[in-house]
């Protein structure tokens, strides 16, 4: 009986220690029944060989230790593996835009060859991958494991569900299927009609996805997802006689702890207000807030940052002149770059404006 006490003490190793005798001494008398029959068949005392055999038939100490265990017996259930996946799904495209657009200023720049930027993105996008896929597999486990699951996953409406047709044109199955047969076209796209109609979400699905975008976004940002490294000095050079990728890398210096504290307070939000169902006030309220502070950060651009200089005009006249002036100019003139630089954060200004003012909308009508 030696080999029934080692695999006793075995599935009792993995067992609650308030539960671990009565579990064991059930489980022997089990094993006990099952020795006692097959004693009787052979007309002998089974050997080692035969009582091992029952054993196995019994079942591996791990599995048979979760048959009495309580609580959750996979590391993400059937019922929140789809959030899984659809996280994945979403943080795995944001990433890969990051990455990409990244990769294509630096080609653009000279900075990198063609060849070193495919490998580069190439291993970035798998370790990115692995960062993000283990950061949703913890959250996932996580909330495997509460009693209580949020009001995005339990409390569902069907006018949330336009953000997942969306998500299904990235049919993992389907593109391993193609692949598998040689065919490397792409799948019959939608029309924009019914792409800007499979897009449409309720605020609960667009908080969802605003997070994980975000929580992609402020890990590259801080160095926490393992993509190629860009650094500001690379995504620019000197043009018109201005050492952009000096000014740029100042920039980033000195807006590298707000964008951080912009980023995390966004994830944050989002998170909130996905919690809480979408409610109309509160996504305003976030509106309003995260678009005073982007416009804040654009005059900080357009008065105070190390670019100022070249693209802050004192009125409208001369804001008018330089468009005109850069429309109009030919190879040899200078300025174009600063000009189109001012355009951009004016334009960039006027946009979180209105974004401001819809979000007070909202905030006062609550709808």
């Amino acid at each position: 009986m030696d080999l029934v006490e080692r695999y006793l003490k075995a599935v009792a190793a993995q067992l609650p220690k308030a539960d671990r005798d009565d579990i064991a001494a059930e489980l022997r008398d089990e094993i006990m029944d099952r020795l006692d029959a097959l004693e009787g068949r052979l007309g002998r005392a089974p050997t080692d060989d035969e009582v091992e055999a029952l054993l196995r038939e019994v079942g591996h100490p791990l599995t048979v230790a979760a048959r009495y265990r309580s609580g959750p017996q996979a590391l993400i259930g059937p019922e929140l593996y789809p959030w899984w996946m659809f996280g994945v799904k979403v943080g795995l495209t944001v990433m890969a835009g990051v990455t990409l657009i990244g990769l294509a200023v630096r080609v653009l720049v000279g900075d990198v060859y063609v060849g070193q930027a495919i490998r580069q993105g190439i291993a970035s996008l798998f370790s990115g991958a692995i960062t993000i896929i283990g950061l949703l597999t913890v959250a996932g486990f996580v909330l495997e494991r509460q009693q209580k699951k949020p009001d995005f996953i339990v409390k569902w409406r069907v006018k949330d569900l336009g953000l997942f047709e969306l998500g299904g044109d990235f049919d993992a199955d389907q593109w391993g299927q193609r692949l598998a047969r040689g065919d490397w076209s792409s799948p019959k796209a939608k029309p924009g009609a019914a792409v800007r109609k499979s897009a449409e979400m309720s605020p609960v699905a667009r908080a969802v996805a605003s997070a994980i975008g975000w929580t992609v976004v402020l890990m590259w940002w801080t160095g926490l997802l393992q993509v190629a490294p860009i650094r500001p000095e690379d995504l620019a050079g000197v043009v018109d006689g201005v050492d952009y990728g000096r000014i740029l890398g100042d920039m980033v210096r000195a807006a590298y702890w707000p964008v951080a504290l912009f980023a995390a307070c966004r994830v944050g939000f989002d998170l909130m207000r996905a919690a809480s169902g979408g409610n109309v006030r509160l996504t305003a309220l976030g509106d309003l807030a995260f678009g005073i502070a982007a416009a804040w950060g654009l005059l900080w651009v357009w008065f105070w940052s190390a670019l100022s200089p070249l693209i802050w005009v004192g009125s409208v006249t001369d804001f008018v002149e330089r468009v005109r002036v850069l429309i109009g100019r030919s190879g040899e003139d200078v300025g174009g770059v600063a000009t189109i630089l001012m355009v951009v954060v004016v334009w960039a200004f006027a946009a979180e404006v209105v974004r401001v003012v819809r979000a007070a909308a909202r905030l006062v009508a609550g709808r």
